[in-house]
């Protein structure tokens, strides 16, 4: 367990961002190590999506040894049964997380986008052109979970920074 790496996280069931930096050089030097967005078949059930996420998020546990977790705190005002299911999503993550040691922090949108692009309200482009001038990313990213992601893990680089 690393406690300079750190695991960000978009938590869902259709997709399911997942990012790992290396916080150890400081704010503003962070190293993406690995990033990726875990998608699941709507043909499956909705357990068998939650096993393939867990699975694929305790592989990436293995891998790289973090010592801290952040993930997204959702907010739903409209479709309480996809709520629902993405808290489950969460809550499992949250479990392995905490079953090896991690540190959790858990952080809304408004303070990743606070953190991020200086502004909560800002939209997804803006803390998006943001994330590419506060760590190098040596790869195309196609769906915005995997950025969410990216932008979670660094929040949480910030505020531990700034404690």
């Amino acid at each position: 367990m690393n406690k300079n790496v750190i695991i960000g996280v978009d938590p869902g069931y259709d997709r399911c961002g997942i990012a790992v930096i290396n916080s150890i050089k400081g704010v503003g030097a962070e190293e993406l190590l690995f990033s990726t967005c875990v998608q699941t078949s709507q043909k499956n059930d909705f357990h068998t999506r939650l096993k393939n996420i867990s699975n694929a998020f305790n592989d990436v546990l293995e891998k790289f040894q973090p010592g801290v977790l952040s993930i997204e705190n959702l907010y739903f005002n409209t479709n309480q049964k996809t709520a629902s299911k993405v808290l489950e999503v969460k809550g499992a993550i949250e479990i392995l997380a905490l079953n090896k040691n991690l540190l959790v922090y858990e952080y809304t949108p408004l303070q990743i986008k606070n953190a991020i692009a200086g502004n909560g309200r800002a939209g997804k482009r803006e803390v998006y052109s943001m994330l590419k001038h506060l760590i190098k990313i040596n790869k195309e990213i196609k769906i915005d979970d995997e950025f969410d992601a990216i932008a979670c893990a660094l929040t949480c680089s910030a505020s531990i920074k700034f404690q």
